[in-house]
């Protein structure tokens, strides 16, 4: 059976971090894998505490995982600190790790810091500078081309600056943008490939970030090539997102469900 690990923080609620990751691959045939960076209390309207774990904790995790169940890729999420980030780099550069989709979690959704500032330089220095595909939004792309992006030119700029800074394959993803479109570039070595599809009206966006990093270390997983990984990883997402499930306490079939408690 095909394995990837995710290596990210938990989500109490089940929609984003390691629980997303962990469905997402399943759903795609992968055996998922976890190790978790941090605990959150949250939910779909925000993030309410964060609890990290120690570094010795999570080096322990991912030996555990490396030395008995060897994963065929590896995403890395929620990584909220700079020594939690050396240990991450440490262990799949010594554990010779393929098949890396970094997620560069820098805030949430609902605007909540998820990564601290001299995190954020560890993972310029380790992570982006090994055999690695970054699939940052558009607030995260910013932040690591130090430019500012408000057009499909701009998306392009950055993510060749940020592949010949760090030498990175770079998914830059659009949903940022206001447009009727929902679209990604891709650039490194070799490849620049724009990927376009519409934009669909669902408020319900917690965890789509997580789910499409997940997605496309599961096709990598399974052995398909990065920009195959990358198309039918849109296509899950897209599907995803079209199924416009309500779960929250405002909306949907659980609401009164919920109501009928108090």
């Amino acid at each position: 059976m095909f394995t990837a690990l995710t290596i990210a923080g938990s989500d109490s609620c089940g929609g984003a971090g390691i629980q997303a990751d962990i469905k997402t691959m399943t759903a795609l045939g992968v055996y998922a894998s976890s190790c978790i960076t941090a605990l959150t209390a949250q939910n779909t309207t925000g993030v309410e505490d964060i609890m990290e774990v120690t570094e010795a904790f999570l080096q322990k995790q991912l030996d555990c995982v490396f030395t008995d169940i060897y994963p065929n890729a590896v995403k890395l999420g929620m990584i909220p600190n700079s020594m939690l980030m050396k240990v991450v780099a440490e262990r799949l550069n010594f554990y010779e790790a393929k098949n890396i989709v970094v997620d560069p979690v820098m805030i949430s959704t609902s605007g909540h810091s998820l990564m601290k500032s001299e995190a954020v330089e560890t993972l310029k220095k380790t992570l982006l500078t090994q055999k690695v595909v970054t699939t940052p939004n558009i607030p995260e792309a910013q932040a690591l081309s130090d430019m500012s992006i408000s057009s499909k030119e701009d998306m392009e700029n950055a993510a060749k600056r940020i592949h010949n800074t760090y030498g990175c394959t770079v998914l830059i993803k659009g949903g940022h943008f206001s447009d009727m479109e929902a679209s990604d570039f891709l650039y490194g070595r070799d490849i620049e490939r724009w990927y376009h599809s519409p934009r669909i009206a669902n408020p319900n966006t917690h965890g789509t970030g997580c789910t499409l990093s997940s997605a496309i270390a599961a096709y990598l997983a399974k052995g398909e090539s990065l920009e195959d990984s990358v198309l039918h990883a849109k296509a899950y997402l897209q599907g995803a997102i079209s199924a416009n499930l309500n779960l929250g306490k405002g909306s949907g079939p659980l609401n009164h469900m919920w109501a009928q408690k108090q």
